[in-house]
């Protein structure tokens, strides 16, 4: 990539917490190259040309329509982008990659289709097989004539993945693995040739992992799932009968399957939130383009006060979004090369990667998720009565969004991990938490700085944030003190931690984007940029402190609680905006490109 950043390999999973971020060291969505963007220009015109006419045709399940769809996204070689070339692949960055998977997610049931193919389907195989497996599959899977679903879902394993019932005993000759058991939820089933299948070996603890061609035979299919969306992708439970497969098709070593299962999900997370970025830009357009055409009392409804408040909304959710994706997205793009460069071989590194931003990538499939489900949501409401109509494109976009806080570990379980890799890294000793925690106590105790106020560009939101993390550690920090063991137990208080951490995260991000962005392009071409940060930091102010004062409350009493509770307060307060006429500001803008245009 031309935009190869300096320092990013020094910083860590999770150490945005307690580390100061430059805005040089972070890649920004406007530094795509002449490269990047020729890619996603032709996902553009294929999704344009290929997808989108076709979307009433593909949620109809009419038969071989996806496949044929994904033969040609195949010739375009959309299924290979991030496989070696000696696989058949582009062998492109992960920041690519990335931006690819934001264009596919404009594609609804399709988006599905392909990303099951290219990541869960494909990706098991591409980290964890050996060459033999490789050479054999990933070729045939990247020219489309192969397509892949996994199986990992149980009836009575869904978030606990590695509670499923389903078994592999060795054959008495030794050849042979027979598999039986049953999956559900699988995506592609209907169509796929080549099955990642999760069971547990005998009475072993933990599930491993196995490559299931279809001809093996003892596979069959329930009838499609009828599901509230995503209609046109193949849902499907798949049985497995005395299914004989070849000892060789044991993916990775034996009890290895959970870790795969895992590693394979942190990557899918992160791809989510991309696609979420990718529909909420399409959501965002065609509520700006409707408010313009619908005319009511006599001028279109974008003139509207409580319409543009909307508009201007979902462009400020999106924008934000769309800056810790991409910023996450080179930190692992960063780490995989810094590793790679240390004589780890490539497959390893890109896990190793991502696995080292973990807590990066959960944080953008909750954000991303829900973004879009808030895009969706104000478009049904922007088109009105138009939008609760199946033949106005908001009905599909509400529907569709709203497996993505399901999909990839639901988002209540990706809050709770998130909280907990971040205090199990801390008591490893990779994260050092409870020092900036413990010099935040006692900062409590003393008098506050009232220093003269530095005026220059950022400075304020620069302190604010610096103020958000004192906040999260005191809470985190605390909370983890008190309760000890018993910290796990408190749901509650863990989702509150994780949103203030969600919205630190996004909120550090999205004002390095906009400090970047005028150091690139001047303050005067950033102006709606720079109202966007100031309202969101506005907003993710007062959230923390909600947070905070819910998970304090729950914990903490007396003069402990009447402390924090202060220490609080002084760690949200923002300056006031008028955020009134800055959103007015963003909307005018969008209005007048007719489309989303950040």
């Amino acid at each position: 990539m031309e935009t190869k950043t300096k320092t990013n390999t020094a910083i860590k999973g999770g150490e945005f917490l307690i580390k100061e971020t430059q805005a040089n060291d972070i890649f920004i969505p406007e530094q795509f190259n002449e490269e990047q963007l020729m890619i996603a220009q032709s996902c553009k015109d294929f999704f344009a040309q290929e997808v989108l006419p076709n979307l009433d045709r593909i949620d109809n399940q009419e038969p071989g329509l996806t496949v044929k769809l994904m033969d040609k996204a195949a010739e375009l070689g959309l299924l290979g982008l991030n496989v070696p070339e000696q696989l058949g692949g582009f062998e492109k960055d992960f920041v690519t990659g990335m931006l690819a998977t934001e264009i596919m997610g404009t594609g609804h049931s399709f988006a599905v289709s392909i990303s099951a193919h290219t990541g869960i389907g494909t990706l098991p195989i591409l980290y964890y097989g050996n060459d033999a497996q490789k050479s054999k599959y990933i070729p045939k899977l990247v020219s489309g004539e192969w397509k892949a679903c996994y199986c990992l879902t149980e009836p009575s394993a869904g978030s606990d993945a590695n509670s499923g019932k389903t078994r592999a005993t060795l054959s008495p000759d030794g050849k042979h693995y027979i598999l039986n058991g049953q999956k559900m939820w699988i995506t592609n089933a209907g169509f796929a040739e080549i099955f990642t299948v999760f069971a547990k070996i005998d009475s072993d603890e933990n599930l491993s992992a196995f490559i299931v061609e279809k001809s093996f035979g003892g596979i069959t299919l329930n009838p499609e799932e009828h599901k509230m969306g995503i209609k046109g992708s193949s849902t499907r439970q798949v049985f497995f009968n005395d299914c004989k497969v070849p000892v060789e098709n044991l993916l990775s070593e034996r009890q290895n399957g959970f870790k795969i299962a895992v590693n394979i999900l942190n990557i899918g997370r992160i791809k989510l939130a991309a696609a979420a970025v990718g529909a909420s830009k399409m959501t965002s357009s065609k509520s700006i383009q409707y408010a313009n055409e619908r005319n009511q009392f006599g001028r279109p409804i974008s003139k509207y006060g409580a319409i543009r408040f909307k508009l201007a909304e979902q462009a400020i959710r999106i924008f934000a979004s769309e800056s810790a994706l991409y910023r996450a997205t080179q930190n692992i793009e960063d780490a995989i090369h810094a590793l790679a460069a240390g004589g780890m071989e490539h497959s390893k590194s890109i896990l190793k990667g991502v696995e080292q931003f973990a807590p990066e990538a959960a944080i953008m499939k909750v954000h991303g998720s829900e973004t879009l489900n808030y895009l969706a949501d104000e478009g049904v409401q922007i088109y009105g009565g138009m939008g609760y109509s199946a033949d106005a494109p908001m009905e599909r976009a509400y529907r569709d969004s709203r497996i993505n806080r399901i999909f990839e570990g639901t988002n209540e379980i990706n809050r709770l991990l998130l909280v907990d890799m971040l205090l199990k890294r801390a008591m490893k000793g990779e994260l050092d938490l409870m020092g900036p925690a413990q010099k935040i106590a006692a900062e409590l105790m003393s008098v506050p700085d009232f220093g003269g106020e530095d005026t220059a560009l950022f400075a304020a939101e620069k302190s604010y944030i610096r103020n958000f993390k004192k906040a999260v550690l005191m809470v985190a920090g605390s909370a983890a003190q008190k309760l000890m063991m018993e910290l796990a137990k408190e749901q509650e208080i863990l989702m509150n931690i994780a949103d203030m951490l969600i919205d630190l995260y996004v909120s550090e991000s999205l004002q390095l984007r906009v400090e970047k962005l005028v150091s690139i392009k001047g303050e005067g071409a950033a102006r709606e940029q720079l109202d966007i940060m100031r309202i969101f930091i506005n907003d993710a102010a007062d959230r923390i402190y909600k947070n905070g004062k819910d998970a304090v409350t729950s914990f903490a009493e007396g003069d402990e609680m009447r402390m924090m509770l202060m220490g609080l307060k002084r760690f949200t307060k923002t300056e006031v905006v008028n955020v009134k006429e800055a959103r007015r500001r963003i909307a005018a803008k969008l209005i007048a490109e007719n489309k989303y245009c950040f």
